[in-house]
């Protein structure tokens, strides 16, 4: 027989495995939820049951021995446990969760066509080690008062449910309701009594059986109801229609009582086996990993590559749109052409729209892995921490959400490690024991999302991060983000396995700022909490964008600004702008020249040439002012001409030699000529780092001790 050829189902296998993954690993921290509550979860177990079950059986087509056999260990376990009423030992979760990361791993490695590595021993081990022990505690199965007919329908975790109906204060009773033409007048049919019923009773099983027609009154059909309830039998009898002698208990008397069994005894591992080797790590989750479960059915290659075309369609566009205008300009009268133009503008702009919906995923799906990071942080500081989601229905770009996503894991494993208080000092300052970290996103227009990492932590300590770096108190906000951004620095004299190596910040915002062009900033309250916002952009492959020239004449050149990063654009009165004293700036070699304050509706900014930001010969007669905001402060950026609003095609600059601080890109509009995406956000960087240095007489010098309201207003303010 030949083999199965893996390229072909590949990606199917790859993306319904994910599925199945990410079920399983919620499953088993319901599991624990439950274990630590002293309950046992049996609908847990049996769904974890028939995920593994699932992926031995996908793994098995496409010929994966590896993940078969772990999987087939795994399901061993699970078995039994599952005709146990759902009863695991604790510490079982732990291998469960290593033996899904082991899944997880061979699942990549069959994605990137590498070869899949054999299943642990180690890990074979110790799932052999979990299914002898939950066999030899499963215990004799219990008694129901049912007809082995009936019986033998039940799953294990509807027997568990009706037998532990009496440890819980209720009773376990079958209902019996005949179909008939006499209750159907009265409103009496089998999906008016389930939805009756299921008001004051838990209905576990509904089993339909053929009955004699005058049992059936005329029908032939009765339908058993198998319920759990505190309710009597004159109100479930009222309530469904259904005689009253036909409602009878089901759980023999003699049935053991073991309600009180949530966990086992601790199991033990094989000799041999250590339970702190790496094949047993079930929370050892790689940051730089793309977040599982955002495969989507069709094969992303293929929407890239119709992201890709439509890209060459849009400079296309631009082209044609160049030519008509030039036409024009030689007195070609192209009105009809100019009106297929725009047509095909916005036909382009829905196809846009259609393929971007395509490549979109929902956040809580991007954030699926993040109770397990957090599981694994909480047991490596022993800090008692809880998540809480909120992402509604947002959704991000897959090419967005995969360079985010190590972002929010260095913010969540420093909330827990910095932030987050031991539960003694906490339990000392009033605070409850148990840490809450929230992670809240927000579409706050249609082209951005604001995702926010808060903490009800310690807070940040200005002044004692201030004396271990040597530096000024940062009595911003933004100078305070700079300084945790500063690559190495750390509070911590040693590094752990979650941080201490002054790397995590630098990297979150490299990603938010100089790759996605977004913006990071950070509030906190000593003693209160911590919160982290990312403002990020939904896409950026193909963005509407503002089109601006700035510099001398003779060097003038074209630039490209997101639409989604200006706050405004303004006329300036060159007049009424308030001088800065230059040599304050220049002595001390800032690249960014800024001219002075400008006021805008009774609230001063900063004013920057953009030409002398970008080493250009500035216009003299610039008048006209875009304005972008940084850490909450508004800055504008002066410059020659506003040309125009089109989309362009963003192409990120990749190679270390090209790249600049402020420019992640370049485009093409049409003409064939090079032109560059700004971020106005990253390059008032420096200015912002260089205010903090400056002399405090000299900034005094620099504003007027008039009060802002007092300001000039500049006319012709758009």
């Amino acid at each position: 027989m030949s083999r199965v050829n893996l390229a072909e189902f590949r990606t199917a296998f790859v993306a319904e495995a994910d599925e199945q993954l990410a079920m399983a690993t919620a499953k088993l921290l319901l599991i624990e939820e439950a274990q630590k509550r002293g309950e046992r979860h049996p609908r847990a177990v049996r769904d974890l049951f028939r995920a593994l079950h699932t992926i031995k059986g996908l793994a098995a087509m496409v010929g994966v021995e590896p993940i078969v056999t772990i999987a087939h260990k795994m399901e061993g376990a699970l078995r039994d446990a599952d005709r146990a009423g759902g009863v695991l030992p604790s510490g079982a979760v732990d291998v469960l969760l290593g033996g899904v990361r082991a899944i997880d791993q061979r699942v990549r490695a069959l994605d990137k066509n590498a070869p899949v590595p054999d299943a642990s021993r180690v890990l074979l081990a110790a799932l052999d080690s979990l299914q002898e022990n939950t066999a030899a505690q499963g215990g004799p199965p219990r008694r129901l008062l049912l007809d082995p007919a009936f019986d033998e329908k039940l799953a294990p975790f509807e027997r568990e449910q009706l037998l532990r109906a009496a440890s819980q204060g209720l009773r376990a009773l079958r209902m019996d309701f005949a179909p008939s033409p006499e209750r159907a007048e009265a409103g009496f049919n089998i999906n008016s009594v389930r939805e009756r019923i299921g008001a004051i009773a838990e209905i576990v099983k509904v089993l339909p059986r053929a009955v004699p027609p005058t049992q059936g009154a005329g029908t032939g059909l009765l339908f058993v109801l198998l319920v759990t309830t505190a309710a009597t039998d004159d109100d479930l009898s009222s309530a469904g229609g259904i005689a009253r002698e036909t409602i009878t208990s089901i759980v023999a008397e003699d049935a053991p009582d073991r309600s009180n069994e949530g966990t086992l005894a601790p199991f033990t591992l094989a000799p041999g086996v250590h339970a702190d080797d790496d094949d047993l790590a079930p929370d050892a989750v790689d940051a730089r990993e793309a977040p599982r479960g955002t495969m989507l059915r069709v094969d992303v290659a293929r929407v890239d590559d119709a992201m890709d075309r439509l890209a060459a369609l849009l400079v296309t566009r631009s082209r044609i749109g160049a030519a008509v205008a030039k036409l024009k300009a030689d007195g070609v009268d192209t009105r009809e052409l100019g009106q297929i133009v725009q047509e095909n503008a916005r036909q382009l702009r829905d196809l846009r729209e259609a393929i971007l919906q395509v490549r979109m995923v929902p956040v809580a799906e991007i954030l699926d892995r993040m109770p397990l990071i957090v599981r694994s942080a909480r047991r490596d500081t022993g800090k008692s921490v809880r998540l809480e989601l909120d992402t509604g229905g947002a959704e991000l770009d897959k090419s967005v959400a995969e360079r985010v996503f190590p972002a929010i894991v260095h913010l969540v494993r420093n909330a827990i490690d910095h932030g987050i208080e031991s539960p003694e000092d906490r339990a000392r300052s009033g605070k409850r024991e148990e840490g809450v970290i929230r992670i809240v996103c927000v579409e706050r227009t249609n082209t951005r999302v604001e995702l926010s990492v808060q903490d009800d932590g310690r807070g940040i300590d200005r002044e004692a991060l201030a004396r271990r770096c040597g530096r000024d108190t940062p009595v911003e906000d933004a100078a305070l983000l700079d300084l945790l951004c500063e690559p190495g620095f750390t509070t911590r004299d040693t590094a752990t396995t979650t941080s201490g190596r002054g790397l995590g910040m630098d990297i979150a915002r490299r990603i938010v700022v100089d790759q996605l062009g977004g913006e990071l900033e950070v509030r906190t309250e000593l003693g209160v909490g911590t919160t982290f916002t990312m403002k990020i952009p939904l896409t950026i492959a193909i963005i509407d964008a503002f089109t601006l020239e700035c510099g001398e004449a003779s060097e003038r050149q074209r630039f490209v600004v997101p639409v989604s990063m200006v706050e405004e654009i303004i006329e300036i009165d060159r007049a009424r702008v308030m001088r800065l004293p230059g040599d304050a700036r220049e002595d001390r070699d800032v690249r960014v020249r800024t001219i002075g304050m400008v006021e805008r509706r009774g609230e001063a900014m900063p004013l920057l040439d953009l030409a002398g930001v970008l080493g250009m010969v500035p216009s003299e007669g610039a008048a006209r002012a875009v304005v972008v905001r940084r850490a909450g402060e508004p800055i504008a950026y002066v410059l020659d001409r506003v040309l125009g609003q089109q989309e362009a095609v963003v192409r990120p600059l990749v190679d270390p030699l090209v790249q600049v601080l402020g420019v992640p890109g370049a485009t093409d509009l049409g003409d064939g000529r090079l032109t560059l995406v700004l971020d106005l956000v990253a390059l008032a960087a420096p200015r912002t780092r260089a205010s903090r240095t400056l002399d405090a007489g000299a900034e005094a010098r620099a504003l007027p001790p008039a009060p802002r309201a007092a300001l000039p207003t500049p006319r012709g303010a758009a």
